[in-house]
């Protein structure tokens, strides 16, 4: 017991806790109160933590050593028998050999099909197809809808509607440029108001390639207020909604 507490106080046994306590909050805890995390976005969390972790155990020499000197001595093999022994042989063959196997795996030639782009945008469901904004596109509503904007979307979707906000880069895929005249500048305000509501957990199967980290804002947003979104999004990116009359 007291060898078991002495290596739970090491600096690199709590290091280690301190990440997998990171990693198993953004995993599992924190969705249960908010949308998922893309494993993109965790994973650079995890990354900062590290780098945190790293320059603490830097400041000083005897802080270095205390961290780095159990690696050095399981790495060259420093008063280790029996157990300790087989496994540094054991992690000194594996790791070339994973190493080895990813290269070969990303390189070597694959029969699958390519990963399905995001080209054609997934159908809405029945009951959103051919939706209409109720509200008039008066100033009032479009600054609304902007000031809704700033506050839930910009973070990702920037400020400027062009898909680079400040979350943007932890994020797969990206953000949508509502700029970019490929985005909503091609879909009608039904599309948008779908989108919107039901978040990338609401996509259909034939969606996969669009399914993103978007949540559900129906839980914070009234119909009303979305299509106010939908007015100030158009409308700050300089785009306007495609229509049936376009359609025909």
């Amino acid at each position: 017991m007291r060898n078991l507490l002495a290596i739970l106080k090491h600096s690199l046994s709590i290091s280690a806790i301190v990440l997998v306590g990171i990693f198993v909050f953004l995993k599992w805890v924190l969705p249960l109160f908010t949308a998922p995390l893309p494993m993109s976005l965790i994973g650079l969390y995890v990354a900062l933590t590290f780098s945190a972790l790293m320059i603490f155990y830097t400041m000083s020499g005897a802080s270095l050593e205390e961290f780095m000197g159990p690696i050095h001595r399981f790495l060259v093999g420093e008063g280790q028998e029996g157990v300790a022994k087989i496994a540094r042989l054991l992690l000194l063959i594996l790791f070339p050999l994973l190493v080895g196997w990813q290269t070969y795996t990303s390189l070597a030639p694959s029969d699958f099909p390519p990963a399905e782009s995001r080209t054609i945008h997934p159908a809405p469901p029945g009951e959103f197809v051919g939706l209409a904004n109720p509200l008039q596109p008066t100033e009032a509503n479009i600054q609304i809808g902007k000031g809704i904007y700033a506050s839930r979307c910009s973070p990702c979707h920037g400020s400027n509607f062009d898909g680079k906000g400040t979350a943007a880069p932890g994020f797969n895929p990206p953000p949508a440029n509502f700029r970019d005249s490929g985005t909503i500048a091609q879909l009608q305000e039904s599309f948008l108001f779908w989108r919107i509501k039901k978040g990338g957990v609401g996509l259909p199967i034939e969606g996969k390639p669009w399914k993103s980290a978007m949540p559900r804002w129906e839980v914070e947003l009234t119909d009303k207020q979305v299509w106010q979104v939908i007015m100030g999004e158009y409308d700050g990116a300089g785009q306007s909604p495609r229509t049936w009359e376009e359609e025909e």
